[in-house]
């Protein structure tokens, strides 16, 4: 999702953007709880530690191994990235899984499509997948957040499963808004969550259309 950064100085911002991320979710991680790690996500099906697991398969297999792992799951990326996601949580201490992102917090790794742009979304989003879910008090930094929020581009949306026909995300906390039609309000993390199709417990949007975008 989102545009590539266009200059050497867009790039290294980026760059030092997704770092900073990576070692602050994983300071976060290391403090949660077995109960927290175990406890499910915004990711419909997954739980904490699964998330997490995700987060770091980019660094940890090579294209080759992705590709046999892609051809099991017969062409599915989403089956294929589940089934990994499942068994390296498993095989792995949520001390390892903190510290692979960590470890690889300049690991270049970037989503096929989107380049450093949208690895950071993937950190970002990923991370409030855990910190939302869980009811943690964390705030993206504002810098990371507008590299993203302005790059939102709706020909992601099916990948996301994200639905914004008639609605308006309007921020309450920066001056942004996207699209056209009813407002829907809440903070900047939580509309960057909208866009990327996850629905969020109740009491953090507000407007006419708050219920296709909350949990039931």
């Amino acid at each position: 999702m989102g545009k590539a950064a266009h200059t050497a100085a867009d790039t290294a911002i980026t760059a030092a953007a997704i770092a900073a991320e990576r070692r602050e979710l994983a300071d976060l991680l290391d403090a949660l709880t077995p109960g927290q790690w175990d406890a499910p996500s915004l990711c419909a099906g997954w739980r904490v530690r699964e998330v997490v697991a995700h987060m770091s398969m980019g660094f940890r297999y090579r294209t080759g191994q992705v590709l046999v792992e892609l051809v099991k799951a017969r062409g599915s990326l989403h089956r294929m990235t589940g089934r990994l996601a499942r068994r390296d949580a498993a095989a792995h201490p949520d001390t390892a899984l903190a510290a692979f992102l960590r470890t690889h917090a300049h690991h270049p790794w970037t989503p096929p499509v989107g380049g450093l742009t949208s690895a950071l979304g993937h950190d970002v989003v990923h991370g409030l997948d855990v910190t939302v879910a869980l009811g943690l008090d964390r705030d993206v930094p504002e810098d990371r957040l507008r590299i993203l929020l302005d790059a939102i581009d709706p020909r992601a949306f099916r990948v996301f499963g994200t639905d914004l026909s008639g609605v308006r995300l309007c921020a309450e906390d920066l001056d942004w808004s996207f699209g056209s039609g009813a407002p829907l309000h809440g903070r900047g993390q939580d509309l960057l969550l909208v866009a990327y199709g996850r629905r969020l417990p109740a009491g953090r949007l507000r407007g006419d259309e708050v219920h296709r975008f909350v949990t039931a």
